[in-house]
């Protein structure tokens, strides 16, 4: 079968980026560029011009053109900006340039001496059809162009009007696309809003706000705490379920299958007869109370994540009026969510392959949009993996077409390949596997991964030490020192990050049992207090990181990793940059909580932005102190008693008019 038009001859292969053959779209936010290579090549020896194309998703214009650069071997390049929110779509044009193949040859006839004459009215003809297609005065300057070729100029005037970069210039503004091939694929952008790249969360139970253990918190109770919050620097509330809760099969302290009347039950078996997934717990407050807090909390700089979790105890609404949306055991009971040999007796999970399944999509959808309507706009998704991906990859984008400012955070701690198909449709962050990362080895490979593989084009991380289901083996062996390393790591690997506040305030290091990731006394099943004296110092320090992720907008992105070789293993070093490296963050953790470390370090200078052989300085954010440094190695010691981290902002020397130095 012949094609279309055979005269297509440029060949576009090897696109990236390019999720799944185009299948899934890329991850950006407002203000970043989408850098986009490929390998574009034709028959013969002919020259080629590229364009990057890009428009935003349904628009009925032009594409906005921007124009490739060679990288070498076929390969080209060209990048765009995101501007705004919402969906944008890219892709690749490129066309045999009959002009700069004319202008090359000509290059190469009159380097051999020939005759010209017949070479020049091709030229002429060329930039007589460029003329064609321009208008005004750009028109007439070509035409002025053609006409001179074959003037009765001097030819060494005309051979240098023919191989000028104006020339080339002007007729490339107007170029002949007639046979242009376009990339098979239009490909896609997600733009998020800021937040979705770069924040601070802090996880708390509102129950346990009141400062008093037989007392239930409110949000009253949480708003009082917002000055603190924001003192901290974080920029994320995340509040676990605020609906009522269940009393049948409730559990009490540490999961216990008979709990007494008072106690108060976990968060996540959803629903009573007050109401299910769009109510509020009573002792919480009422729906205008929790507006209130968000605008409360908005005001100081600080947004509210709510706690997504599409499962139901037994005594939610739906069980009576959708028995429908819930899978029937042989004897006609509800199946309860298990985990064999675990059971959950307190929690039933929706049915996805149920027949009534469109129902179901849409009521889950109505529950989103119901909280979107009361102002939150970011959502932390419980256990998304086990519901359909399709549904997920439905809701999303039915949310984000009408509100495109909504974040979800996925928290799937499960397999790589479906954490990141989960990300592929929509997630817009996810859990990691960072907390279970403890060596400097598997810390490397790990975030090498994450950031300078395919991954990071629609994989954003959230980092999080502890969570209300985690507590580390580290954290519950190596004391302060652990907590602050953990710490470290979380907020400088991952421009976004999250701690479960309270616990990680106080260092609480207390498991079930040994071998047991979970909490004594979970605060899942009870009210907590806690010592506020006793958090007091990893308070201070968390501020203090904190503040040093905002003045250092290195920080603010996942994407400039370099890490660098130390040889000792129990040290990992690290650093950030911004695109002009105009700010460079370099971080050293010694990753042993009981022992001193030191080593010397291999500096990736270009990472650096130093030049080799120049002197620079090494300001210790943590410490205030400086060390003068100049070439590829740095000595580095470290004591987890005092601090287990350096984070090095690197300053290079700066001359003035006047031969004063300083370090900028």
């Amino acid at each position: 079968m012949k094609p279309e038009d055979g005269r297509r001859r440029v060949v576009i292969e090897h696109v990236t980026p390019e999720i799944d053959a185009g299948r899934y779209p890329i991850k950006r936010t407002v203000g970043e560029t989408v850098k986009v290579e490929a390998d574009i090549f034709t028959d013969g020896h002919h020259a080629i011009s590229c364009h990057l194309l890009h428009r935003r998703h349904g628009s009925s214009g032009d594409w906005a053109r921007l124009p490739m650069h060679p990288l070498g071997n076929d390969r080209w390049q060209g990048d765009f900006l995101v501007s705004e929110m919402g969906i944008v779509e890219y892709s690749v044009e490129a066309w045999v340039d009959d002009f700069v193949t004319w202008q090359l040859d000509l290059a190469k006839r009159v380097d051999a001496g020939q005759d010209l004459k017949l070479t020049l009215k091709v030229g002429a003809a060329l930039v007589a059809e460029a003329a064609a297609r321009a208008s005004g005065p750009d028109a007439d300057q070509l035409m002025h162009w053609s006409e001179t070729l074959v003037s009765t100029q001097k030819v060494a005037r005309r051979i240098e009007l023919a191989l000028s970069d104006d020339l080339r210039e002007g007729v490339g503004r107007f170029p002949d696309r007639s046979h242009a091939s376009r990339y098979s694929r239009e490909l896609q952008v997600v733009v998020d809003r800021l937040r979705a790249g770069y924040g601070a969360w802090y996880e708390l139970f509102p129950r346990s706000t009141s400062d008093d253990p037989s007392r239930h918190g409110n949000f009253d109770n949480v708003k009082a705490k917002l000055p603190e919050l924001a003192e901290m620097g974080f920029d994320v509330l995340y509040l676990p379920p605020i609906h009522p809760i269940g009393t049948t099969h409730r559990k009490g302290p540490n999961n216990r299958p008979n709990p007494q009347s008072d106690d108060p039950g976990s968060p996540w078996a959803i629903g009573s007869q007050e109401g299910g997934h769009m109510a509020i717990h009573p002792e919480l407050g009422s729906l205008a109370s929790f507006k209130a807090l968000i605008k409360a909390a908005d005001e100081q700089g600080i947004e509210i994540a709510l706690d997504l979790a599409f499962q139901c105890s037994p005594d939610h609404p739906y069980v009576k009026e959708h028995p429908e949306w819930f899978r029937a055991r042989p004897d006609g009971t509800i199946q309860y969510a298990e985990n064999p040999p675990k059971k959950y007796e307190d929690i039933y999970p929706f049915d996805f392959e149920s027949e009534a399944w469109p129902s179901l999509w849409d009521e889950l959808k109505r529950v989103v949009l119901f909280w979107v309507d009361q102002g939150v706009r970011i959502f932390r998704v419980d256990n998304p993996h086990t519901k359909p991906f399709t549904f997920w990859d439905w809701l999303i984008a039915e949310v984000k077409l009408q509100h495109p400012d909504v974040l979800f955070l996925a928290e799937a701690f499960t397999r790589p390949k479906v954490m990141y198909r989960l990300a592929k449709g929509g997630f817009t962050q996810s859990y990691t596997y960072f907390a279970w990362r403890n060596t400097a080895w598997e810390l490397s490979a790990y975030f090498d991964e994450l950031a300078h593989t395919q991954v990071a084009e629609f994989f954003r991380p959230n980092l999080w030490p502890n969570t209300p289901d985690i507590l580390t083996a580290y954290l519950q062996t190596g004391g302060r020192p652990a907590f602050v390393a953990r710490f470290v790591l979380a907020a400088t690997l991952g421009a976004s990050y999250g701690i479960y506040g309270p616990a990680f305030e106080v260092m609480e290091n207390r498991s079930f049992a040994t071998g047991s990731e979970e909490y004594l006394d979970s605060e899942k099943y009870q009210i907590r207090v806690w010592d506020r004296k006793a958090a007091r110092p990893m308070r201070d320090f968390i501020a203090m990181v904190n503040q040093i992720r905002r003045d250092n907008p290195a920080l603010h992105s996942d994407r400039r990793l370099t890490l660098h070789p130390i040889d000792n293993p129990q040290m990992l070093c690290y650093s950030k940059s911004t695109r002009d490296r105009s700010n460079v963050v370099l971080m050293v953790i010694n990753l042993d909580p009981y022992h001193t470390h030191s080593g010397w370090i291999e500096l990736n200078l270009d990472a650096l932005g130093v030049e080799p052989g120049e002197p620079f300085q090494a300001h210790d954010l943590l410490t205030d102190t400086r060390y003068a440094w100049r070439g590829g190695r740095a000595f580095v010691q470290l004591d987890p008693g005092v601090v287990p981290a350096h984070i090095f902002r690197i300053r290079r020397r700066i001359r003035t008019e006047r031969d004063f130095e300083y370090y900028l």
